[in-house]
């Protein structure tokens, strides 16, 4: 039976923090332990040096990437430290990752989903509250300039997710840096890049093992991705 396969990811809010464990080595720590209660494997690590109100994170994004190579689940310490930021929890739901918490282990795509429910809930409130203090304000003779900002609706996200095909084009954008790094060993034919991928276990697009048309297909995409400066 094949082990699971996870990316952990870590986050510590200073780069004092992360050069010396502390919290870090918590988070590792619990993560070995979830690890260690089954058939689980860790393919990578990725650890954020970020304030919890930063939405930039490089490295969630390259740990996503590596969840959809590899087909794998992200997994991280303690829930409270992240699916309540707005970012994270936007950045799971379009990513298409299955997640895990150690501390909440029934933690799953369906509580992101409502998380982020609860987060629009509160924007809209606050929306709410600021278009009844902008009312208040004109009745009271106050100039003030257009309001434009709403939150998010359902259908926002609906037309923002991905089309299949756009799917295709991010798994072939995520694996380009393999198959540049495969060439540069000179492993360049369908078939030998087909053979390293499986012995790398990078899942086929349908899952199970690569063939040389499915290399093909992918080597096409990633230039018709290039030669329309998509990529």
């Amino acid at each position: 039976m094949a082990a699971n396969r996870y990316v952990a990811y870590y986050r510590v809010s200073t780069a004092r923090q992360g050069r010396s464990g502390l919290g870090l080595d918590a988070q590792r720590e619990a993560v070995e332990r979830r690890m260690s209660e089954g058939r689980s494997d860790v393919v990578a690590e990725y650890v954020e040096v970020e304030s919890g109100r930063n939405s930039d994170r490089p490295q969630l994004a390259a740990a996503l990437a590596t969840c959809r190579i590899h087909r794998a689940t992200l997994v991280i310490a303690k829930l409270d430290r992240l699916a309540r930021n707005v970012a994270f929890v936007s950045n799971l739901l379009e990513a298409g990752v299955e997640f895990e918490a150690c501390d909440f282990p029934q933690a799953n795509r369906l509580t992101i989903h409502i998380l982020a429910a609860v987060a629009e809930h509160e924007a809209r409130m606050i929306s709410d509250r600021t278009k009844a203090a902008l009312s208040a304000a004109r009745a009271r003779g106050t100039k003030l300039g257009g309001f434009r900002g709403r939150p998010a609706t359902n259908e926002d996200r609906a037309k923002g997710r991905l089309s299949q095909s756009d799917r295709a084009d991010a798994r072939a954008t995520d694996l380009r840096p393999i198959l540049t790094s495969l060439r540069c060993r000179g492993i360049i034919s369908p078939s030998a890049v087909a053979v390293a991928l499986n012995l790398e276990q990078v899942p086929a697009p349908r899952g199970g093992e690569w063939s040389a048309v499915q290399v093909q297909r992918l080597q096409a995409r990633i230039t018709s991705l290039q030669n329309d400066g998509r990529h």
